[in-house]
């Protein structure tokens, strides 16, 4: 099963000089996407138990328009392994004016994670 969420980080979301977004927030991004993806499977928002592995691989700026997306990979009896990636789509061109962008012929991957998410016991699978 597979989901994917596209936004844009907006000046609220830049926590650094320069504009530039944290990973926390692309980590709330994961989240999110595991929610919905838990929600669609089992009926329930689940609890995100464990980061495997995170990679922040390219910088985000406020402007920036990114496509989250997750996909469970394993399922257990109480709980369900995922992937997840998140990349930059558009970019802003404040050079050129105030609402010039730039579409990503080739999208730009600047996260990917894996976790594990745990199922509620009323749910799980005996």
């Amino acid at each position: 099963m597979k989901t994917m969420l596209r936004l844009r980080m907006s000046s609220q979301d830049a926590h650094y000089g320069g504009k530039l977004v944290d990973g926390a927030r692309i980590l709330a991004l994961f989240g999110d996407v595991a929610t919905e993806l838990l929600i669609r499977r089992d009926g329930d928002e689940g609890l995100f138990r464990a980061y495997d592995s995170v990679e922040f691989l390219a910088p985000v700026y406020a402007g920036d328009f990114l496509e989250v997306h997750g996909e469970i990979t394993s399922e257990g009896n109480s709980s369900r392994k995922m992937l997840f990636s998140c990349y930059k789509v558009i970019e802003p061109r404040p050079e050129i004016a105030s609402s010039a962008a730039d579409f990503l012929e080739t999208p730009l991957l600047v996260a990917k994670a894996s976790g594990t998410c745990v199922v509620p016991k009323a749910l799980q699978r005996r």
